[in-house]
């Protein structure tokens, strides 16, 4: 992981403080049950942040003794944990927006609020767009995890500035607690999705049909001498892909020509794929399958 990365991760929770206070602010000075609820959607925004932050540094790790794959999975726990954040902030929401409708009140000063929850709002959208170009460049599921969890963030201030819209205009107070209510619903999808694409990365999901197309590319075009590959897989921990396949060769080849095929085509992921990690098992061409990857 690149310091690129890390400097963007501690950068998020700065600005997750920031946009925490000028949330706390619009709340404070209009009493709107939609504002006390995105503010506290932005509590766990900051915990989230946090959580990526520490995530990346442990993923940054080499291999150990106990570890000797990497670190990498720390970023799918993580990412599973801001699920669990984004699904809580969703329940807490849900119970403000009941205690508001019980109790419906029209909000103070909604201009002044709203001049505030706007600002926090573009705030959380810019650096929303940041993280996912970084963590996409990266490959990093905890960036990209904060890049989604921020956009959910997005659409409940959307929705409260919506709401804060049609209340005065209306002179409905029950509004604002329906507007909280329905974001809240969606906030909470979003959360599940969160957690069901995080759990499939800690699953050993297989890499994307493009990026299998690719692995299989690579290697037909670079393991000239050999007769065929076979048996690729694939998975994925964090920005790592692991790739293994078995690789026949003649029965006549030499294990050094084995071998310099396997550096050929090292060199090739080297260049093209630097965050794939190969394991290939060279077998005798009794082996042969007939199908998988044919040499060309």
């Amino acid at each position: 992981m690149s310091r690129n990365a890390l400097w963007v991760a501690a950068a998020s929770v700065l600005v997750g403080v920031v946009v925490l206070g000028l949330k706390t602010m619009a709340w404070w000075v209009t009493g709107s049950v939609a504002l006390l609820s995105d503010a506290l959607e932005s509590i766990i925004n900051v915990a989230a942040s946090l959580g990526a932050l520490v995530a990346l540094h442990v993923s940054s790790r080499p291999a150990d003794a106990n570890h000797q794959f990497g670190h990498y999975k720390a970023e799918y726990l993580s990412a599973v944990v801001e699920g669990v954040l984004v699904i809580l902030a969703a329940l807490t929401i849900l119970r403000e927006a009941y205690n508001g409708l019980m109790d419906p009140r029209l909000p103070d000063q909604p201009f002044t609020g709203m001049l505030f929850n706007g600002a926090a709002t573009v705030l959380n959208g810019t650096w929303c767009w940041v993280l996912l170009r970084v963590g996409k460049a990266h490959r990093s599921p905890a960036l990209v995890a904060d890049a989604k969890h921020l956009f959910s963030d997005v659409v409940t201030s959307v929705g409260v500035l919506v709401g804060f819209v049609l209340v005065p205009l209306t002179g409905w107070p029950q509004l604002d607690p329906l507007i909280a209510g329905l974001v809240a619903l969606n906030v909470l999808w979003m959360g599940w999705g969160l957690m069901r694409e995080s759990v499939a990365g800690l699953m050993d999901e297989a890499a994307p049909p493009e990026v299998v197309a690719h692995i299989r590319q690579l290697v037909s075009s670079h393991a000239e001498g050999a007769l065929e590959v076979h048996d690729l897989r694939t998975r994925h921990a964090g920005r790592m892909t692991f790739v293994q396949f078995h690789m026949v060769v003649p029965d006549q080849m030499t294990v050094a020509a084995a071998h310099a095929i396997c550096d050929r085509i090292e060199t090739a992921f080297a260049e093209e794929m630097k965050d794939a990690i190969l394991t290939i098992h060279v077998e005798p061409e009794a082996e042969a399958q007939h199908h998988g990857v044919v040499v060309v």
